[in-house]
């Protein structure tokens, strides 16, 4: 009988046990694959966690090679969210984000969500004309303007970086591709400078080497908080066309997690007045939510005259951008 009683202790043990290693991993840690740069969201991540409670593990990367990564492994990853650098590499994961609640919809304006809720824009940048306050050309008042032979070899771009080819993807949506291939050899043969990315660009037009270039606006922002930038400026192109895209960085829940109120804390964390001041003052990129001013020396996002682009469809013309920008001989 003392034998029995054990075994039967011993199996309660096991059941008891087993149910809280269950609840542990139901309460376990959140795991968000994150697009966005390390050095300019790892301490905003470090105050939700401070503030909520939960355990938040990060594993950074590209946003494309992170889209990539959720597309191969599945219904077998182990993120619970994406935090992307931009709406095309959301749209490339859509199928695998659940819908959002209208509470979290509600509030941003429905040109930087999904048209399905799938995922949400979380803060704002802008693409924008860079120009050395030096010079005496006349600045372009359309995107068109960029391709005038008044700026042959005086012009900076980044052909590669996900930001050029997410812009070229929206000038495909907005004026289809024929029209697209024409901007683009035009802009080649203007003999523009390559750059890696926007933040030499934004160095090169600072030191005189270029005129201007094709950036998103708030590279300048942080150049200038490094103490240099002094004589570069952002343009804001304001004819409304893509010269002047807002690309959101943004949000989803991966369908399925077993993390959703602590998934959905995150999202709601970042909508919060607290994070978008963070936004506006630490990365200066424009908060999305309403009564929360950008950074000083910047326009209200309403203020700013961007095209109405379905972000959402972005992810499936990206392949295109990539295919004109090669075949120009921008690459």
């Amino acid at each position: 009988m003392r034998t029995s009683s054990r075994l039967i202790a011993l199996g309660t043990l096991i059941l008891i046990l087993g149910a809280c290693a269950d609840t542990g991993d139901a309460e376990g840690e959140l795991i968000v694959y994150s697009g966005r740069g390390e050095e300019l969201v790892q301490p905003l991540i470090d105050q939700f966690r401070e503030e909520s409670g939960i355990d938040v593990e990060v594993r950074y990367g590209e946003s494309p090679e992170l889209a990539a990564t959720l597309l191969e492994e599945g219904e077998n990853t182990a993120a619970d969210v994406f935090y992307a650098q931009d709406p095309a590499s959301l749209g490339s994961v859509a199928g695998m984000l659940t819908a959002l609640p209208s509470e979290i919809t509600d509030q941003v304006d429905p040109r930087f969500a999904d048209r399905d809720s799938r995922w949400i824009g979380t803060s704002g940048r802008v693409r924008t004309f860079i120009y050395n306050t030096g010079t005496d050309i006349e600045l372009p008042q359309t995107i068109d303007d960029v391709t005038d032979p008044r700026w042959a070899g005086h012009l900076g771009v980044a052909p590669t970086n996900g930001s050029f080819l997410a812009f070229v993807a929206a000038m495909i949506s907005e004026r289809g591709e024929e029209a697209t291939l024409e901007w683009l050899r035009a802009l080649a043969g203007n003999d523009p400078t390559d750059y890696p990315g926007n933040s030499p660009i934004v160095a090169a037009t600072d030191a005189g080497e270029i005129q201007g270039g094709l950036v998103n606006h708030y590279y300048v922002h942080r150049l200038r908080a490094e103490g240099a930038g002094e004589n570069a400026e952002n343009w804001f192109i304001p004819a409304g066309d893509v010269g002047s895209l807002v690309m959101p960085a943004g949000v989803g829940i991966i369908e399925g997690t077993d993390q959703p109120d602590a998934a959905q804390q995150f999202v709601e964390f970042l909508l919060s007045n607290e994070a978008q001041e963070y936004f506006a003052t630490e990365t200066f990129e424009f908060p999305v939510i309403e009564g929360v001013p950008p950074a000083e020396g910047l326009p209200a996002l309403s203020e700013i005259d961007s095209p109405d682009i379905d972000l959402s469809g972005l992810a499936d013309l990206l392949d295109d951008a990539t295919r004109l920008v090669t075949e120009t001989g921008l690459v």
